[in-house]
């Protein structure tokens, strides 16, 4: 993969991390407060056409009419004109209108919309930060590894393989399990990256160490060598043969963790109320039927489907074997 392709192959990562630092202003509610009479209230419409035509994106509020059967219904007479860019937001309607549900509500009347947003800088920022320590620790020791050989490759990978052969889900969850449940949401976003780096790690070592030991017997290496060069000098040059295969690995880790961020949070050992991150949205969705009451609340599931399902259409184009990119011509 040659730089050109990398970079496009990032560009949908790159744009999900934009959208996870701009999600409280995409965001039309606070995503923790909670509205009275909204509990499980269905996504509000948006209309753009009423008995006198054509008009505006707008919205009925919602009026509760049976709260043991959670019904609503739109009050007609009182269009909602959507407002963009007012109050920080960038849709909202007006205060009297009620709250802004696109997406319905969650079984305490919280925004499932805002949530879903404000989870994404939570749950896809764990994925991307545990995924680069992954590809940094494992760039270094693979590199390691592969440039010098001998005895310090067998130990390294020794520790690689010992590390790779445990249930890498089930030493997270054994780890984190082993700390108190209820954590400030910022010690569980840095808890949880360190915990996937440290589980990812050896999948981009032993590949790394591949690349770095076929490429350090090349004409270009051994000149390199013989005219004097340093193992950080020596280093510098090689690993640059595997950066297509560690942008691969980048997009492969991030949806793996994220659906490990999930999985850790709905089995409550990830973030906690009222934090939103998507495995504790989906948590909060296993107390009800949903599909029959309240399919809106698989928003967070979808969002990782099609995050999954990006991210490894990126990846599709494979990294390209180093002798056929030709490595580093000169190491300066």
């Amino acid at each position: 993969m040659d730089r050109a392709g990398g970079r496009a192959a990032l560009m949908p990562l790159a744009g999900l991390i934009v959208a996870a630092v701009l999600a409280p202003a995409l965001a039309p509610e606070r995503p923790t407060d909670q509205f009275a009479d909204r509990s499980y209230a269905p996504p509000m419409r948006v209309h753009v056409h009423d008995a006198a035509g054509w008009r505006a994106p707008f919205v009925y509020p919602q009026v509760l009419d049976d709260r043991l059967m959670r019904r609503y219904h739109e009050d007609l007479s009182r269009p909602m004109t959507l407002t963009w860019l007012t109050n920080g937001r960038v849709v909202s309607i007006p205060a009297d209108g009620g709250p802004l549900l696109m997406l319905g509500a969650d079984s305490l009347g919280r925004d499932v919309l805002s949530r879903v947003l404000t989870g994404t800088g939570r749950s896809v920022g764990v994925a991307v930060f545990g995924a680069l320590g992954a590809l940094l620790i494992g760039a270094v020791v693979g590199g390691l590894a592969g440039g010098l050989g001998g005895r310090l490759d067998r130990w390294l990978m020794l520790v690689a393989d010992f590390v790779l052969v445990l249930p890498g889900a089930y030493v997270v969850l054994a780890l984190r399990g082993a700390l108190p449940l209820v954590l400030a949401p910022g010690v569980v976003f840095g808890l949880l990256a360190a915990l996937f780096a440290f589980s990812a790690w050896p999948h981009v070592a032993r590949g790394v160490r591949a690349i770095v030991a076929a490429e350090r017997g090349r004409d270009y290496a051994e000149a390199a060598r013989a005219s004097g060069a340093g193992l950080v000098r020596l280093l510098r040059g090689l690993l640059p043969a595997a950066s297509g295969f560690l942008v691969v690995e980048l997009l492969l880790l991030v949806p793996a963790l994220l659906v490990a961020e999930a999985t850790v949070s709905y089995l409550g050992l990830g973030f906690s109320e009222p934090a939103a991150s998507w495995g504790t949205m989906l948590q909060d969705a296993a107390n009800v039927s949903v599909l029959a009451d309240a399919p809106w609340l698989l928003a967070p599931a979808a969002a990782i489907f099609l995050v999954v399902l990006v991210l490894h259409a990126s990846s599709g184009a494979r990294a390209e074997p180093a002798w056929l990119t030709g490595g580093s011509a000169v190491i300066r």
